[in-house]
């Protein structure tokens, strides 16, 4: 197949999970003997395109016009993602499909559907809804109705979770059958070679120090501060213990000023943004991942973390609460609960043996569940079922305007010769 990608992260810019998951899929197509090309946003100084190991990447600017918000930044960014796939499709001729990614790329998706007659699959990585517990605010608003008309536009949608399949559903009444779910999954060779690197652990923590990691977005619905406000508990049960919070976002310091007040500055490090290779190595540093979200539609962290072998905590909610049963590949904490979390942390810290097997299991189910292999064949299925839908479709509508086309034929003949009798009549009498 010849699939069009449209998403507006791709590595190296990550901002979510969506670059992960579009990379990873896209390189699995290519093993698949599929063509994928990708059009995405321009970042820095990556260039506007390149062959990323059999992916075409082609990347535009945003810069013409100064937007006013970030709304008008993302339409914005859809103009140029059409006019890039345009070029591209006339130049190298029609995709069998479009595959969109998220409300930021709606825009480019339909138009490029209803103008060139490709099929359009959606993935919904996530809703505004979900994000910010209902829609407060005039741009959720927007941002809902969006998502609402990439799920209406396309022939079929794919989620990450059961979670997500029900959220979707309810929130924006689609046909059930109309949506599918399909895990995200983790590349198995992430942590190949590396081993727990000292020298690099002792730059975050003391060797006597039990590291608790949180990797991600500093945002409200990843519940950072109900893992900072667990802290004083861990303390107090386990004293050398330590928490790293790797990762950037808006709550950075806010959360930094929630440390400061609860007295935990020397037991809270922030290291920032921090690279692949260094997340790498931070896992394989950390003796507990906690990953303590109030909003989750999948969780791929968590796969990393089981991945590399640590022992890891997650809150009951949504994906990360489907990905881990409770005390056999991992520990689960109720959501938004700091005493819950502690708890969880500290049967980890207290009890080398259950760690140990929790980990052991969680790595066998990443490798079984989670690989590429599988989710890009389950992908690849939902695309074909998408064509044979738009196929029976325009079937249908064709039949429908011949049936019109006969029955509006039939019409006119009888009218004709309703005419016809009527003037023999006329004339008869005359």
């Amino acid at each position: 197949m010849k699939i069009l990608m449209l998403t507006w992260e791709y590595p190296p810019r990550i901002v979510g999970g969506i670059a992960r998951v579009v990379h990873d899929l896209s390189k699995r197509l290519i093993k698949d003997g599929h063509e994928v090309t990708v059009v995405t946003y321009k970042d820095g100084d990556t260039p506007y395109y390149e062959n990323d190991k059999g992916v075409e990447v082609y990347r535009v600017d945003n810069y013409i016009i100064h937007p006013n918000n970030f709304i008008d930044w993302i339409l914005q960014l859809n103009f140029n993602l059409i006019a890039k796939a345009t070029e591209i499709i006339n130049k190298k001729g029609k995709f069998d499909v479009i595959h969109a990614h998220d409300w930021l790329v709606a825009n480019a998706a339909k138009t490029l559907k209803n103008s060139f007659d490709i099929p359009l699959i959606s993935t919904i990585h996530a809703t505004e809804s979900g994000r910010n517990s209902g829609i407060h605010d005039e741009t959720q608003r927007y941002i809902n109705d969006t998502e609402w008309l990439l799920t209406y536009e396309s022939t079929e949608v794919i989620v990450n979770s059961n979670y997500m399949k029900s959220h979707v559903q309810g929130l924006f009444g689609l046909p059930f059958d109309k949506i599918n779910v399909i895990p995200n999954g983790i590349n198995l060779n992430n942590f190949t070679g590396i081993d727990r690197d000292y020298d690099f652990r002792r730059q975050y923590a003391m060797d006597n120090e039990k590291i608790i990691l949180y990797v991600g977005r500093l945002v409200y619905e990843k519940g950072v501060q109900h893992l900072i406000a667990a802290m004083p508990k861990i303390l107090e049960n386990y004293h050398d213990s330590k928490l790293i919070i790797a990762g950037k976002g808006g709550m950075l310091d806010e959360l930094r000023e929630q440390a400061y007040n609860m007295g935990l500055s020397d037991k809270v490090y922030f290291t920032g943004y921090l690279n692949s290779k260094q997340v790498q190595k931070m896992y394989k540093c950390a003796d507990v991942a906690v990953f303590p979200s109030t909003y989750e539609p999948f969780g791929i962290v968590a796969l990393e973390a089981m991945l590399a072998g640590v022992p890891t905590v997650v809150s009951d909610i949504g994906g990360l609460n489907e990905i881990i049963e409770h005390r056999v590949d991992g520990m689960k904490s109720y959501a938004g609960n700091s005493n819950s979390i502690a708890d969880s942390v500290l049967s980890l810290l207290y009890d080398p043996q259950l760690a140990a097997n929790v980990s052991k299991k969680a790595k066998i189910k990443v490798k079984e569940e989670f690989n590429w292999n599988k989710i890009a064949q389950d992908t690849h299925y939902i695309y074909e079922q998408a064509i044979c839908k738009t196929m029976a479709q325009k079937q249908a509508e064709q039949m429908q305007q011949a049936k019109a086309k006969k029955t509006n034929k039939a019409k006119n003949t009888e009218k004709e010769i309703t005419n016809l009798l009527s003037f023999k009549k006329k004339h008869a009498y005359a």
